[in-house]
């Protein structure tokens, strides 16, 4: 799992860059707009909405542009509306992709996403080929400076913590049921504990690593399709070995 669970350091490096250019913020957008629209406005009521909310705040996006993908999801502004499509495939070496999507334009996402598996060593397949191998949990890194492992354990259990990754020298993974999510941020909040990247994950049963060439190829992949505008969230069961990690710096 510890090489897998580096993909939250290469993305947090990769956020800097994705804000910058907008694509985040699309991201975000999409999600509130999606969660408001399937559960109300009210993040309060709404644990999708609000952590949504939560993420776009994190990443310093402006309340207006917040309260205005809210108000289109309710319906009270007009805008565009988004279907949810999960694509399901595999990458350079066999590895196991799960794509998420937010489209208003079904036709179009299916043959952009088709087109980047394709041109970079992977291939679609048929809904759950791959998605069984997978748990869907939730997930929050916590920088290791905050507290021990034990004190962070003691802290979290009783909240419903249910594994402690070691993502890098700098952070654990905090892993738990999604409906416990709310809860082990709530904790962390009270313990004056700062986190990053709440969120909902894919963890793999078993992850896969491959030799830096096929490794590098499989990366190529998930950041093609990772700035496809229409693309959401990538999952993959790629494990990342040292030498792989090493190129990368």
């Amino acid at each position: 799992m510890s090489g897998h669970s580096k993909w939250s350091t290469i993305k947090r490096k990769k956020a800097a860059t994705d804000q910058k250019r907008g694509n985040l913020f699309t991201k975000l957008v999409k999600e509130i707009t999606i969660a408001a629209k399937i559960g109300g406005g009210d993040p309060e009521a709404n644990p999708r909405l609000r952590l949504a909310v939560d993420n776009a705040k994190a990443n310093s996006m402006p309340a207006d542009n917040i309260k205005r993908a809210i108000q289109r999801g309710t319906g009270e502004l007009e805008g565009v509306s988004y279907d949810e499509i999960t694509y399901e495939g595999y990458g350079p070496g066999g590895i196991a992709i799960i794509i998420d999507t937010a489209t208003d334009n079904r036709n179009r996402t299916v043959a952009e996403i088709r087109h980047i598996m394709s041109r970079n060593g992977g291939s679609l397949g048929e809904t759950g080929s791959v998605s069984w191998s997978f748990k869907k949990k939730g997930s929050v890194s916590v920088a290791k400076s905050a507290k021990t492992e034990d004190e962070l354990m003691d802290l979290l259990i009783d909240s419903g913590l249910e594994d402690l990754k070691t993502d890098d020298d700098d952070y654990y993974i905090i892993l738990c049921d999604i409906k416990d999510l709310e809860s082990i941020k709530k904790a962390l909040d009270e313990n004056g504990i700062a986190y990053e990247d709440a969120k909902i994950d894919m963890i793999p049963d078993n992850t896969l690593q491959l030799d830096s060439e096929e490794a590098l190829k499989a990366l190529k992949l998930i950041e093609a399709l990772e700035d496809n505008d229409d693309v959401q969230t990538v999952f993959s069961n790629l494990e990342l070995s040292e030498e792989t990690l090493s190129k990368l710096n």
